[in-house]
């Protein structure tokens, strides 16, 4: 199965910002394209930031993604309409009990949802399992080496617990970041490509992230039937150390994007005292804004339990979506609050958006 070797390293790809031009690598000509697939929810109609530019050698740049795809349905009665000028925001929402069990029988009536204090009218519900396009990351840096076999099989188990419609690629990263293998429901694909993941060289954490999210806008759906929701689960043991691309601006994309970011952060041989706490604050920043959630194991031997959680969790979400009553386009950022009208439980979702602009 051909690497293809995606976009960060020195000299193959150049990421323009407004600090200036970054270097980095293009896919090598063998590797796999990435099918069409459907796009989640609908994105907020905000304004995308000045991302970077990737050019490839070679070959030219691909173009842009299209517009999003229409919202998800299970009933044609229940389809939001997204008319033009209608700014419709979507969410996927998770709800546990007390005792940290995901709770599942709630109806539309019991949510209540509020943008920067106001209550809003929640116009689409669906408890239903949607498929889901899923962005498997992996730290394979040099301090990886003696948690690499462990983490291998427990992401190959979390793999297999996905459903036949669920789509999956497979990313690994140190100072460079490779897509293994493209989106595929074939799940010995998926775990070839897992177990040929290697450690070697240092970490670059926010380059795996923003390459992923930017695979992910690619994934589209061409009809109501194939919306998906869209997930990042990614695994490091330490900070960034060798990444072209600033966390603030790839934090900013993530909050801009329709994708739920699970992080799962091992102490690594070579962190420090301020190693580790660094590490921990970008991965809880990722998880927390975009509703998702940060785990700290203290060693390998937890993994399996901790992909089995993300796997229940994504199989117990909502999906919720209203239509602001916010009639400014400033693109300013939103702030989203999910309650529930049963006080012993509570609901988490993405913590906002940004507005539209004209």
């Amino acid at each position: 199965m051909g690497r293809r070797r995606v976009g960060l390293a020195l000299g193959a790809v150049a990421i323009v910002t407004a600090a200036g031009l970054l270097a980095a690598q293009a896919p090598s000509p063998g590797g796999s394209s990435s099918p069409t697939a459907p796009q989640g929810a609908p994105s907020p109609s905000g304004s995308p930031p000045a991302a970077p530019q990737q050019q490839q050698q070679q070959q030219p740049a691909p173009p842009p993604p299209a517009a999003s795809g229409p919202a998800p349905a299970s009933q044609p009665s229940q389809r939001p309409s997204f008319r033009g000028g209608v700014d419709v925001v979507s969410l996927n929402v998770t709800v546990t009990d007390q005792s940290r069990n995901f709770v599942t029988s709630l109806e539309q009536g019991d949510f209540v949802v509020f943008e920067d204090g106001v209550k809003q009218d929640v116009t689409y519900f669906n408890k239903a399992q949607l498929p889901i396009a899923l962005s498997l990351l992996i730290d394979t840096s040099a301090s990886m080496e003696d948690k690499l076999r462990l983490a291998q099989e427990a992401a190959i188990g979390f793999v297999r617990r996905l459903k036949p419609d669920d789509i999956a690629q497979i990313i690994d990263f140190d100072n460079r970041v490779s897509i293994l293998q493209q989106f595929t429901s074939e799940r010995p694909a998926l775990e070839t490509a897992i177990r040929q993941t290697v450690p070697n060289g240092s970490t670059s954490l926010h380059n795996a992230i923003y390459i992923s999210l930017k695979e992910l806008k690619k994934v589209r759906a061409t009809t109501s039937g194939d919306v998906r929701r869209q997930a990042i689960v990614v695994l490091s043991d330490g900070e960034d150390t060798s990444s072209l691309v600033p966390f603030e601006e790839v934090l900013d994309l993530a909050k801009r994007s329709e994708v739920i970011v699970y992080t799962i952060g091992i102490r690594g041989r070579d962190l420090g005292a301020r190693g580790f706490p660094e590490a921990e604050f970008v991965l809880k920043q990722f998880a927390q804004e975009t509703g998702g959630r940060a785990f700290f194991p203290t060693g390998a031997t937890e993994l399996d339990v901790i992909y089995s959680q993300i796997a229940d969790e994504l199989a117990a979400q909502y999906a919720l979506a209203y239509s602001s009553r916010n009639p400014r386009r400033d693109g300013q950022w939103r702030r989203i609050v999910v309650r529930t009208t049963r006080p012993e439980f509570a609901a988490r979702t993405k913590q906002g958006y940004f507005g539209p602009v004209n």
